[in-house]
């Protein structure tokens, strides 16, 4: 993990993430220079590196600032950019009445190198407003939380997200920060960028096992495929669930909707990082999709009795994680399932046995 690799300054955040396997290496930038977002580059080469010309970064034409080392060695890019927060109230009987959106690329964000651990590979990107005229970010913020994996595993706190080492965590945070309705909803707008040939789709899958995330049985899945294949080149996952506590239980759960994914070419991210990488094809070849992910619902008291919302999903490369039963889940499915028809099996044996035995006292004719 490297904070503005290659600058000494602090002014602005780029987290350079990269896990170097014995064939090939992957790439995450992670960056708040406009609006928040994450650049995911997976190469062909153990010893690929990532080159940012400072100079032309910082400045108003960006384009070709951003490269991976040899650049031929790249074998897929993509990028997320984090754009907007919508805030709206259903307070009846008005219906739904929309605040002034929060565009987070107008926020003033914190250093990152202050929560950056390099041994438990997190780091952390707070920020507010750059202008707060309600006042609603005077006690709060938002922040992105990122989270690095060497390994299989999952993660130790709801929604126990399953993890590869090909993949990073993020968790979405609004702490403290007043709602401007009193039955407030809040939305955040997640974009894509992919290059020619690839496609992005949401995928649902349900499934009866709860056991990691009590009470939800849904998983979504943001994939890019490419148009003529079936093999999936990177993903967003998330359980649709967010919670309303620092220590998340099950009843701390907020609902949490995916409004559909829509093209966005009309609206291209404004983020620095991606516009350094992509150059002039985000605007061209590129292709830009859009995701609204909704928190709230019949439980939308949750966030305004303790101000706190959190949302984890996690992005990378391949096919995404697929949980199966545990073995204790197995175990319990067997038994629960094995003694009745065990029993029905002994009974049937027993009516058996206890006819054959009969017998009378009269002697057969022959």
């Amino acid at each position: 993990m490297e904070y503005n690799p290659g600058w000494n300054g602090s002014s602005v955040n780029v987290l350079h993430v990269r896990a170097a396997g014995p064939g090939d290496s992957l790439h995450y930038v992670w960056s708040s220079i406009g609006a928040p977002a994450v650049l995911l580059v997976a190469t062909q080469s153990p010893s690929s590196a990532l080159r940012v010309n400072w100079t032309q970064l910082l400045s108003a034409s960006p384009a070709g600032a951003v490269w991976i080392d040899p650049p031929d060695s790249v074998v897929y890019s993509t990028a997320v950019v984090f754009t907007k927060l919508f805030e709206f109230s259903e307070a009846k009987p008005l219906g739904e009445l929309f605040y002034p959106t929060y565009d987070l690329s107008d926020f003033s964000w914190d250093s990152l190198n202050h929560t950056l651990n390099h041994t438990a590979l997190t780091a952390e990107l707070r920020g507010v407003p750059a202008t707060d005229p309600g006042g609603s970010f005077s006690n709060g913020s938002l922040a992105f939380r990122v989270t690095a994996y060497e390994a299989g595993g999952r993660d130790g706190h709801l929604p126990s997200l399953l993890h590869t080492a090909n993949s990073s965590q993020l968790e979405f945070i609004l702490a403290g920060v007043a709602p401007r309705g009193n039955s407030s909803r809040f939305v955040l707008e997640v974009a894509t960028v992919e290059e020619a040939g690839a496609v992005r789709r949401l995928r649902s899958q349900r499934s009866i096992d709860d056991e990691y995330t009590p009470t939800i049985f849904e998983v979504l899945s943001l994939v890019a495929e490419p148009q003529n294949g079936s093999s999936t080149l990177g993903f967003l996952q998330w359980k649709a669930t967010a919670y309303g506590s620092r220590s998340p239980r099950r009843e701390d759960g907020i609902q949490c909707r995916a409004q559909g994914l829509q093209a966005a070419n009309w609206s291209l991210p404004v983020s620095r990082i991606i516009q350094a990488y992509f150059g002039d094809s985000l605007g061209s070849t590129c292709t830009v999709s859009a995701l609204n992910v909704s928190f709230g619902g019949e439980e939308g008291e949750v966030y305004r009795e303790k101000r706190y919302l959190s949302w984890s999903v996690l992005l990378g490369f391949g096919e995404p994680p697929r949980d199966t039963f545990s073995p204790l889940v197995i175990s319990i499915t067997a038994v629960a399932l094995g003694t009745p028809l065990a029993m029905l099996l002994l009974g049937s044996c027993l009516v058996l046995l206890a006819q054959r035995r009969r017998y009378s006292e009269y002697e057969p004719i022959n």
